[in-house]
């Protein structure tokens, strides 16, 4: 799966380091909620996918998620209060249930209509599940 994945973000330009571990990106998630609450969703979701890998850090430990809080522009002793007082707790729990409700088994996977596509997938096949259901772009033009 690592080999698949370190191919994919290599044919995509994307940052790939050597993991020797597979991290609980729960407390992730949970500060993820927060971040796009406070509108640094991106910031922070693009410094953990960094982090995670590229750099291989350890996305369930406090002190790697509090660096990527303030990497993203957040309080580091607030995304710890977040965490330790379980905020997104229910939020995240919410997510879950409505993925195991859609039947998905791994990220990313992607749903439109029914139609999924699960695992990396290259920008032509993300294009491609979008034209097939005529999904109109957010300015809106023509998506061909």
């Amino acid at each position: 799966m690592l080999d698949r994945l370190r191919r994919t973000a290599e044919d995509l330009g994307l940052p790939f380091g050597d993991r020797t571990m597979t991290c609980n990106s729960r407390r992730a998630q949970e500060l993820g909620k927060w971040a796009e609450e406070k509108g640094k969703g991106d910031a922070f979701h693009h410094a953990a996918f960094h982090a995670y890998f590229a750099e291989g850090k350890n996305i369930a430990k406090m002190d790697v998620l509090t660096d990527l809080a303030e990497a993203a522009g957040l309080s580091g002793q607030e995304a710890r209060r977040v965490l330790e007082e379980g905020r997104y707790r229910a939020a995240v729990d919410a997510d879950w249930n409505r993925s195991r409700e859609l039947g998905v088994t791994a990220v990313p996977t992607f749903i439109l209509d029914g139609r999924r596509l699960v695992g990396a997938q290259s920008y032509e096949a993300l294009v491609k599940l979008l034209e097939d259901n005529q999904a109109a772009r957010r300015d809106g033009s023509d998506t061909t």
